[in-house]
């Protein structure tokens, strides 16, 4: 599988440094056309399963190409708008980890994304962020960037514990929360 979108990241060298195990439950938040999603489906084997969450109808249409194309019986691409409450109609504390992968500069209602990922989260579960390096030459012109440093101050906000930051690549950060009580 080629590297993705511009070839910029390299999902599964970023995946490997997560702790994903088989059997967890994963929900990709902008999941986009499966760039992490399918990837991870691999990982978590057939025990686990992802949720593949976008808001644009062509975004799940791809993800659900590439799941008959891959034959994959352990993801489930979803139509919903995880900037509400409720949106992305996850039971609540039903999966060990949510990725947050190049979706926040994309919002202004980043606190909103943040709180639907602490509310699907189990207790100890993982909230993982990707996102552009706020001064990177190739960070996306339009939309609202946010800063490592804001991403963590608003993780913390929203009674996360910062565990880590990862490597992404020179474009991109990546952090670690996990989810206390």
């Amino acid at each position: 599988m080629p590297n993705g979108t511009g070839g910029f990241l390299n999902p599964e060298k970023v995946l490997l440094q997560l702790g994903i195990k088989p059997g967890m439950k994963v929900a990709d938040f902008g999941c986009g056309h499966g760039y992490f999603a399918i990837p991870l489906a691999r990982l978590i084997k057939d025990n686990g399963f992802v949720f593949a969450i976008d808001v644009l109808p062509d975004a799940i249409e791809a993800v659900n190409s590439k799941i008959k194309l891959f034959n994959l019986s352990n993801i489930k691409a979803i139509r919903a708008n995880v900037e509400m409450f409720g949106g992305s109609s996850l039971k609540g504390s039903s999966v060990d980890m949510v990725l947050l992968a190049n979706i926040l500069f994309q919002s202004k209602k980043k606190s909103d994304i943040i709180k639907e990922a602490r509310r699907v989260l189990k207790s100890n579960g993982k909230l993982i962020i990707i996102d552009w390096k706020v001064n990177n030459l190739l960070a996306p012109k339009e939309g609202w960037l946010i800063s490592k440093e804001q991403s963590i101050k608003l993780a913390q906000k929203q009674g996360f514990i910062f565990e880590k930051e990862f490597e992404v690549d020179k474009s991109h950060y990546g952090l670690v929360f996990v989810k206390s009580f």
